[in-house]
């Protein structure tokens, strides 16, 4: 069977070239005679390439020696109840901004460990927007203000990094981590599951400012702080080894196209194409999301007539487009359109949508 349009919302499409290399290098990798799955997280080798895949991050996104970066087992998840624990005292607030099933998710996890200030939230607009800025509650003595730049369910982005004052700020960058030029100095802590824009899941990659690793948190297991992760090289434990190496592969594959300034060129274009045939459809296709906020990474949109769903995606799959079915919480369908996914793709999506239109019309 020949390869598909994968639009899985994750875990989602990889670049075809990171898969043929990781084919080529399955059973013999860098002159071991073995799989780097079969590879001793201290011998030499992986050691290498888990120092040459941190690099090639921090030159891709510009992150200085002020922070730390680790390569963690688990998934963004785990990390919304690790972060708190890490971050805050006993007694401690936090702010937190709710614009979709993630940020929401990240509230809950953190309440039984501080104080959650929900500063500003969309839920009363069925998370259609960003809530205004200067509407935002926050703390100034918080611990830290989280918030979610791009919410895979229901497509919302940031499309600029908010201002927080002096307070850290913490992002679940889960869906957008790679996907534009980003300043990472503007953030205390940046973390992402890595089974949409790095790699396969079982892996969550995190920059932390180094000076928050000194924070005393609260009494837990060695493996769940972040300065004992940070100080043992995220070896404290064996790792992901095999998600560590596709990291480095996928970070290899970014440089050789030209950086993130290209990539996000890239994206833009992608999610141009869709968003214009969905607004160009005369109302067959809709998209709920208010303008400014459409995400760039994933797309949510509605036929004009649901009872036409099932026999949409029975024919997007007979065309080779997969995994456009919209999430339970929102219904309709939804397009990921993370880095791997290719214009191709896109242009597929949109002339079979077009065409689909005119046959259901």
């Amino acid at each position: 069977m020949s390869r598909v349009w994968n639009f899985s919302a994750g875990p989602a499409a990889m670049p075809q070239e990171v898969l043929d290399r990781a084919q080529r290098e399955m059973l013999e990798w860098n002159g071991s005679g073995s799989s780097v799955m079969e590879q001793s997280h201290r011998g030499k080798r992986f050691v290498e390439m888990a120092a040459q895949t941190e690099a090639d991050l921090r030159t891709l996104m510009g992150i200085s020696a002020d922070y730390a970066v680790l390569f963690l087992q688990g998934g963004a998840t785990q990390l919304f109840a690790q972060i708190p624990m890490n971050l805050a005292a006993e007694g401690d607030s936090a702010d937190y901004i709710d614009t979709g099933h993630w940020s929401s998710k990240a509230i809950s996890e953190a309440a039984p460990y501080l104080h959650v200030n929900v500063a500003a939230s969309a839920k009363a607009d069925d998370y259609r927007r960003i809530p205004t800025r200067d509407n935002w509650q926050l703390d100034p003595g918080a611990a830290y203000v989280h918030y979610t730049p791009n919410e895979t369910i229901h497509g919302v982005e940031f499309h600029e990094v908010p201002d927080v004052g002096t307070v850290p700020l913490v992002a679940d960058m889960s869906s957008s981590i790679l996907s534009e030029p980003l300043d990472v100095s503007r953030f205390g802590l940046i973390y992402a599951g890595a089974q949409k824009n790095i790699g396969p899941s079982g892996l969550v990659v995190m920059i932390i400012r180094r000076d928050l690793l000194q924070r005393a948190g609260r009494p837990m297991a060695k493996i769940f702080r972040f300065a004992e992760q940070a100080a043992n090289d995220s070896m404290l434990n064996t790792p992901n080894t095999w998600g560590w190496y596709l990291a480095g592969l996928t970070f290899q594959w970014l440089h050789a196209l030209g950086g993130l300034s290209v990539m996000a060129e890239r994206n833009r274009a992608k999610a141009e194409l869709l968003y214009g045939t969905i607004d160009g459809s005369s109302g067959y296709y809709r998209n709920p999301i208010d303008v400014p906020a459409r995400s760039r990474m994933n797309v949510p949109f509605t036929l004009h007539d649901s009872a036409l769903d099932a026999t949409f995606l029975k024919e997007a799959e007979t065309a080779g487009l997969l995994a456009l079915k919209g999430h339970k919480a929102v219904g309709g369908m939804r397009a990921s359109l993370y880095n791997a996914v290719p214009l191709e793709a896109v242009q597929v999506l949109t002339a079979f949508m077009r065409d689909f239109a005119k046959q259901h019309g």
